[in-house]
């Protein structure tokens, strides 16, 4: 350990560093760029995991929509091609069969994604079409709204099947001055002729979620008033609790409404549904692998790079035979010779992998500063974890000592009278 205190050891590194430069750098390069890739990359894929977080931010991802189709099979004497429909009293039924049932969220719409046309609304002369849906204060749990004024609807809402509205801000900026920033709040819009309060207005990240900011909101038991639907819904948004396999939930949920239907347990089409947790799973699982590529390719070019300064350094090792020789016929220590051309490995490498590691997270900032407010592309703050890094600049030390010893060991087998002889 003497070495690295003394002066002579770092000044010979640095000449022999010195008087090669262009092989020096070149060498460098290797280590440097494996270092550059592993961060760079690393951060980049942790970018675009906080992206889809950010993007799915507010909303429940373990969550299936399921909506009634027509069946395709025959069954207990029903013909096939028999509408099927949701009702209210399904809530129930579904959460006390299924217990990995949290919550449902019922739904009706017009427009959006029924495929039927929205409804034409009003204000002060202005109009214009938008989607409407009835929801109920649980439907904020799933997609939740970022809202610019008021709230959403609430229990009393619903109870009271009160004609209040919250508007998208599309809507807003249609019937209201939003240069001016004009409060909309108490204010009221026209829809099919009935006169709707506005309590709230939201907004809608751009490129997220499963809604857009041109959709009135309206509570769940005035939409069924409106449009005399009973307790026919369009749509169930279940949430299942956190430890529950989604994929089970879903059919469990099919199955259950099927018997309730008397409809074939083999009819695949009665039931349409779409498994968020599903996609995100797969969405997941392809960010993971991901990083676990990175770390690979990082990992491989980085020992490529390892293995180029031992390949360098066999050839200083001969082109130095001379100088090791006069070493050895002065007294200095096999180990001596030994810990030095070691100890150059591990300064090469060691300064390599730094070089790399501050020009990565000189992109990653570059990289950060450029997608800072961005919300239609999914990467928000690229970081690396500093314990992988701080991991592989380890590993490149242990590397460059392990593959320094094939140099070193050359270096100590030089005898030191045919050294000499060397010219």
């Amino acid at each position: 350990m003497n070495i690295l205190f003394k002066k002579d050891t770092w000044q010979e590194i640095y000449y022999s560093l010195k008087n090669n430069k262009l092989r020096t750098f070149l060498t460098m390069i290797g280590v440097g760029w494996g270092m550059f890739l592993y961060v760079t990359l690393l951060g980049a894929a942790k970018g675009m995991e906080n992206g889809f977080d950010k993007l799915f931010s507010g909303f429940a991802t373990n969550s299936i929509f399921l909506w009634a189709q027509n069946t395709s099979i025959p069954y207990e004497g029903f013909p096939k091609g028999r509408n099927l429909h949701l009702n209210l009293p399904d809530i129930e039924m579904l959460k006390n069969k299924i217990p990995e049932i949290d919550y449902i969220s019922p739904q009706n719409a017009r427009g959006s994604f029924t495929g039927t046309p929205g409804e034409l609304m009003s204000r002060n002369g202005k109009s214009a079409t938008y989607s409407l849906t009835g929801d109920y204060p649980v439907g904020n749990k799933i997609s939740e709204k970022k809202l610019i004024f008021g709230r959403y609807i609430n229990d009393a809402d619903v109870s009271g099947n009160k004609n209040v509205a919250v508007i998208g801000e599309e809507v807003y900026n249609n019937f209201f001055d939003s240069k001016k920033k004009e409060n909309p709040l108490g204010k009221s819009i026209n829809i099919k002729g009935i006169f709707f309060n506005i309590v709230g207005v939201f907004r809608v990240k751009k490129g997220g979620g499963f809604e857009n900011d041109r959709t009135v909101f309206i509570p769940l038991s005035t939409y069924t008033k409106m449009y005399n639907a009973g307790d026919e819904i369009d749509m169930f948004a279940i949430v299942s609790k956190p430890n529950a396999d989604l994929n089970i939930v879903e059919e469990k949920i099919k199955q259950t409404l099927k018997l309730k239907n008397k409809v074939s347990p083999e009819d695949t089409n009665a039931f349409g549904s779409f498994n968020l947790g599903k996609e995100f799973g797969k969405l997941t699982g392809f960010l993971s692998g991901m990083q676990l590529l990175t770390i690979i390719v990082g990992t491989l070019t980085i020992l490529a790079g390892v293995i180029a300064i031992s390949n360098i350094l066999l050839i200083t090792v001969k082109e130095r035979t001379k100088e090791i020789g006069i070493r050895r016929a002065l007294g200095a220590k096999p180990s001596e010779v030994r810990n030095q051309i070691l100890l150059e490995s591990v300064v090469i490498t060691l300064s390599s992998g730094l070089i790399g590691f501050m020009f990565g997270i000189f992109i990653l900032m570059v990289l950060n500063a450029m997608t800072q407010n961005q919300d239609t592309f999914p990467f928000y703050n690229p970081t690396v974890n500093y314990g992988n890094v701080f991991g592989a600049m380890a590993v490149m030390v242990v590397l460059g000592l392990i593959i320094g010893m094939i140099p070193a060991q050359r270096a100590v087998k030089i005898r030191p009278i045919e050294a000499l002889r060397t010219e």
